[in-house]
């Protein structure tokens, strides 16, 4: 069994991160998965929620995902995001904001959205 895997994050408009984890943790429309070198192939409905990469370096890299695919096959693992953001590129005021902004609008997307956007941020 190998002990990394390739994984290409990508959302519709840029590629957000790319590089050897020995972890990923994402959740799919069948609930959270954890893919480690080896696994199964598998393709699955990503569902919006914090991924978690657990770098070959002992690192870990998190990012909020809003949909998309994930799909997993010869120790490659793509995570193809409608849209992606780093943690680290997240600003937490304005995530704040915005789900204050989407509970007095009753826009349940948008909370939705902002809210797994701190959820990230409390992963990192």
């Amino acid at each position: 069994m190998a002990a990394e895997l390739h994984v290409e994050l990508v959302a519709a408009d840029r590629s957000v991160w790319s590089g050897e984890a020995t972890l990923v943790v994402a959740r799919t429309t069948s609930g959270d998965i954890g893919v480690m070198p080896g696994h199964q192939p598998l393709l699955g409905v990503l569902e919006s929620g914090p991924v978690m990469i657990r770098t070959s370096d002992g690192g870990t890299v998190v990012a909020a995902v809003h949909g998309g695919f994930v799909s997993f096959a010869d120790n490659k693992l793509s995570l193809l995001a409608e849209i992606a953001e780093l943690s680290d590129e997240i600003d937490v005021k304005r995530a704040e904001r915005a789900l204050e902004r989407a509970k007095s609008d009753a826009d349940a997307s948008a909370e939705r959205r902002a809210d797994v956007r701190l959820r990230a941020v409390a992963t990192r």
